[in-house]
């Protein structure tokens, strides 16, 4: 009985140390985003969904150097604090060997420092703050890239939008207070003075006010025709609500945060047809984006935040290039490994070739993004005389 016993006994322990080992061969992915709390909560739960695919395939496949993707997910619930202290938990005590997010910009800005230090790669899949890859000096290591929608790219196409257009007489510009309004702000007066246009009423808002009647106002008594904003989802709705107070409705250009079903479901059908914006996808599926969406469609939170589950694929997928090219999960290895890859990696946005280098940190700049107008509860594809119009001449950056 006793050599049974610990013939028993030594049978678990080495089952133990086996599974161990097992686990221990797994390369842990993190992500970093909100998940719950603000408005953009469900892009975040998007790109997870398409990460989680993509990781799915890929393990399916074999996995990366014969090991098994996994990722660990962390809410920051929008709060930069929270933010932080998950980046630092993530490399720190998860042992994590790359970091995809955030979902607000503001946040990134907040820990973007720690994966310098920590030599940790960071693939942002959902936020566009354009301050976000760059790296924290001139000449410094960066270890920030992005397959998401940049907030300058957007910029430069919106504002040579309003300079083509005929129509575009007298420019205001409306931004709500966040990091991320002030950002776009930013990039907004900047690339407005590239381009020679005259600002003439700058206005800004709370992410939380539903009443801008009184910013509109000092806007219509400019004779302001064209408005270009930079807000989250729901405050663009507020302000289309604030437009139908005043009848006041000039040409408004938007972030691409007008995608978001809060946007719309705030706005209401008839109001959520007026902006124009930008985005890296339409709803209109090539086959292999069908493909995705019909295993992941029904867990979106809105069909609307599909294009962030594109992007959380490809993240994946270029990041598990850069590891089978650098033969290690070295982070370190990893940056060099994605500043140069070799091989083209074939996502479902689009196939990349060399989307990075050690300057370059967008895998998704201006030519990857499509013009786009809700249409009867739809992220329709949009043109007009002046986006037809349109040369790459037209774009400053």
């Amino acid at each position: 009985m006793k050599l049974s016993s610990l013939f028993q006994r030594s049978l678990l322990a080495a089952s133990l140390v086996v599974a161990s080992l097992a686990q221990a061969q797994d390369i842990k992915l993190g992500y970093n985003g909100d998940l719950s709390a603000s408005p953009s909560a469900q892009s975040g739960h998007a790109a997870v969904l398409g990460m989680q695919a993509a990781m799915e395939d890929i393990n399916a496949a074999g996995g990366v150097l014969g090991r098994k993707l996994v990722l660990v997910t962390r809410d920051d619930m929008s709060q930069p604090p929270k933010s932080i202290q998950n980046m630092s938990e993530l490399i720190d005590n998860e042992k994590v060997v790359a970091v995809f997010g955030p979902t607000n910009s503001g946040n990134a800005m907040a820990w973007k420092h720690i994966p310098n230090q920590k030599k940790i790669p960071v693939i942002g899949n959902v936020g566009s703050g354009t301050d976000i890859t760059k790296p924290m000096s001139p000449g410094a290591d960066n270890y920030m890239f992005r397959v998401s929608m940049v907030d300058r790219d957007q910029v430069g196409a919106l504002m040579a939008y309003v300079k083509n257009n005929s129509a575009s007489k007298v420019v205001g510009l409306m931004a709500e207070t966040t990091g991320y309004g002030q950002g776009g702000l930013k990039d907004m007066q900047e690339i407005a003075a590239l381009q020679g246009l005259k600002i003439v009423a700058t206005e800004r808002f709370a992410v939380a006010d539903t009443d801008m009647t009184s910013q509109l106002n000092k806007m219509k008594s400019a004779n302001v025709d064209t408005v270009v904003v930079w807000a989250q989802g729901t405050p663009i709705a507020q302000l289309m609500r604030s437009m139908e107070k005043i009848n006041y409705f000039p040409t408004t250009l938007t972030s691409w945060a007008a995608d978001n079903i809060t946007f719309y479901d705030a706005a209401g059908k008839t109001l959520a047809n007026k902006p124009i914006f930008m985005r890296t996808v339409s709803e209109s599926k090539n086959p292999v984006q069908q493909k995705l969406f019909d295993r992941i469609g029904g867990k979106l939170k809105a069909p609307s935040s599909f294009s962030f589950a594109l992007h959380g694929y490809d993240s994946v997928q270029l990041l598990a290039a850069g590891i089978k090219q650098a033969n290690s999960v070295d982070g370190a290895a990893i940056k060099n490994a994605l500043e140069d890859l070799r091989a083209p990696v074939q996502g479902v946005l689009k196939t990349y070739n060399k989307p990075f280098s050690k300057t370059q940190r967008e895998a998704l700049t201006a030519p990857d993004f499509v013009w786009i107008k809700w249409n009867d509860g739809r992220l329709e594809p949009y043109s007009d005389p002046v986006i037809k119009g349109l040369s790459q001449s037209d774009f400053k950056y």
